[in-house]
């Protein structure tokens, strides 16, 4: 199951494994939040950083590099 949320994350049903040209990020939680809008200090899973940050945006391909 995949279901975007909006203004927030990605939700995917778990366990999960992310390959980033970083490396793999791994999951084995249930439910597992992916982030969409960039600014999560634990990417690409998301910290609901979205939340704390006026108009910010949900969906796929948010810009990190706005972040820094």
């Amino acid at each position: 199951m995949v279901r975007p949320v909006r203004n927030g994350p990605v939700l995917v049903a778990g366990p999960v494994r992310i390959e980033t040209p970083e490396g793999v990020v791994e999951s084995d939680r249930f439910m597992v939040a992916i982030c969409t809008c960039g600014r999560s200090r634990n990417y690409p899973l998301c910290d609901t950083s979205h939340r704390r940050c006026k108009g910010a945006r949900g969906g796929a391909g948010g810009d990190r590099a706005d972040t820094q």
